[in-house]
């Protein structure tokens, strides 16, 4: 199985999910979003698939920050370009694996999907 987890190193939940991930011996490609960015197309497919709302941080200071004509007049096309302009504004992490696509980290429904 291709697994592939994306996320921000230094974020506490992505750490979770990587130990999570080494302890049950689960290989993995690691896309860091700061060094490797967001690909629009790739956030267009994922909003497709599961709707944009689930992959905008609306707790983090990222979102917060932004001004409120951003925040409350939010759509598919303008999450996805805010998400690529401001990376730390996806939801962490999103792991893609052979037929399926997981938005955070929960322990059961991880290893439901990957093991």
């Amino acid at each position: 199985m291709t697994i592939t987890l994306y996320g921000i190193p230094n974020c506490d939940t992505v750490k979770k999910a990587r130990k999570w991930l080494d302890a049950e011996d689960i290989a993995y490609t690691f896309h860091d979003y700061k060094k490797d960015g967001a690909d629009g197309d790739k956030l267009k497919e994922w909003t497709d698939a599961k709707g944009w709302e689930i992959f905008v941080n609306r707790r983090g200071t990222t979102f917060k920050k932004l001004p409120s004509e951003q925040k409350d007049n939010l759509n598919q096309p303008m999450a996805i370009a805010l998400m690529q302009e401001h990376t730390s504004m996806i939801k962490r992490p999103v792991v893609e694996y052979d037929g399926g696509l997981l938005v955070g980290f929960n322990k059961d429904e991880w290893a439901a999907a990957l093991k």
